[in-house]
């Protein structure tokens, strides 16, 4: 009789086992949905490097968390709200994905965002730059990574006014960010004593910046502050650099640019710019070890943009490994916010209840080509900035979230 009693035992534990197996392998794949532009003016910063910045992400957690193995998948935008609404839709839908990340146009950003929050998905935005995003459009399905035109005016907009620049003329990328950048930075002028003396706005994908630089020109403002990004930015301080500008004595400055700017535009046209940005890939040891990692894969080196994304990435995976639920995109992103971040690029970082990321930012000039030393040598830093000194003030948040 003890016999079978054993041999019934045995069978039930090894029952148990297998049953154990093929749970852990009938569960669901995390799916990671990298929506950006792979063929419009934010490619350069986006695109197909934030692609290869999530599978570093992957790669570390080996390709799985939580018994979970990881797939990614990614999609073109193209810079359409529509476009962009739909392709999120069907992922979420239908293709079962959980979290979508990058996200280079704001436009597309905030219609992503109110997506993920009717599907209970999660959406990291590590390249949009509206405060909206945490503003009157946050959600708690929504993270907001990268750094926002908030942001930029009390980081940039203060150093630029601090050096003398008082009088400020804009040329503006005719879409959500631009607006929102020229108006953030628009009142710390004015609020440090400035004058916007004028603006101007175009179409995004611009190749003919003329007219627009000579009425720039003709206002006879102190500083000309392109608000656009990728090659809108890159187009524009060529053509002004021909105009002659910076030698009639009027400052030129990128609100947004980043690295692959720098890097097209070469050091000749790039120089003494400055700029604030988040990451940059020759910081310290570790940002260069990672750096190393991306460059095998795209021999380039990494945005704040790419980075952003791996590190957004990093953080949701630590979420589920803490115990969140995949299918429940709430609160993936309640775990989040309750972790502290930290990362080989981001050693110390905190989410905010309105979903705003809180960190450093640093204040950048472009190298000269005498003071670089090779290929992407192109920043000198200039100062640091407390993150806690470049976001909104919970006080005056518009996120129904704050204080609930």
């Amino acid at each position: 009789m003890s016999r079978i009693v054993a041999r019934f035992a045995t069978c039930a534990v090894l029952a148990l086992g297998w049953a154990g197996i093929a749970q852990a392998q009938d569960k669901d794949p995390i799916r990671i949905g990298v929506l950006s532009d792979f063929s419009g003016y934010t490619a350069p910063l986006a695109g197909d490097g934030s692609v290869a910045a999530v599978q570093l992400a992957v790669d570390d957690f080996g390709g799985e968390v939580a018994g979970h193995k990881i797939e990614i998948i990614h999609g073109d935008h193209q810079n359409k709200a529509d476009i962009g609404a739909a392709l999120a839709r069907q992922w979420f839908d239908v293709e079962g994905v959980n979290v979508i990340v990058d996200v280079p146009n704001s436009a597309v950003a905030l219609a992503v965002q109110e997506l993920a929050r009717n599907a209970n998905k999660v959406v990291l935005h590590s390249a949009a730059g509206t405060p909206a995003l945490t503003g009157k459009s946050c959600s708690p399905n929504g993270i907001h990574w990268a750094r926002d035109t908030y942001a930029i005016a009390a980081s940039l907009g203060n150093a630029v006014v601090a050096a003398g620049g008082k009088s400020w003329y804009f040329i503006t990328a005719d879409y959500a960010f631009g607006h929102s950048a020229e108006a953030e930075v628009g009142k710390v002028v004015v609020a440090n004593g400035g004058t916007v003396v004028g603006s101007i706005r175009h179409p995004q994908g611009t190749t003919d910046f003329a007219s627009y630089l000579l009425q720039a020109q003709s206002s006879g403002a102190e500083v000309v502050a392109f608000a656009n990004a990728g090659t809108d930015f890159s187009n524009a301080t060529k053509q002004a650099q021909e105009f002659g500008l910076a030698q009639g004595g009027q400052k030129v400055v990128g609100l947004t640019p980043y690295l692959t700017d720098i890097n097209a535009l070469g050091l000749d046209a790039a120089q003494g710019i400055l700029l604030t940005d988040v990451f940059y890939w020759d910081q310290n040891d570790s940002t260069r070890a990672w750096a190393k990692r991306f460059f095998e894969k795209r021999n380039a080196m990494p945005t704040s943009v790419q980075a952003d994304a791996y590190e957004a990435v990093t953080h949701f995976l630590k979420g589920i490994e803490a115990g969140a639920d995949p299918k429940d995109g709430a609160a993936v992103v309640a775990k989040m916010k309750s972790l502290p971040v930290s990362d080989v690029l981001l050693p110390s970082a905190s989410i905010r209840e309105d979903g705003r990321l809180v960190r450093d930012m640093y204040l950048y000039q472009v190298k000269s080509p005498a003071e670089s030393t090779g290929p992407w040598d192109y920043y000198k830093l200039v100062g640091t900035v407390a993150g806690d000194k470049v976001v909104r003030p919970l006080s005056t948040s518009e996120c129904p979230l704050v204080g609930k």
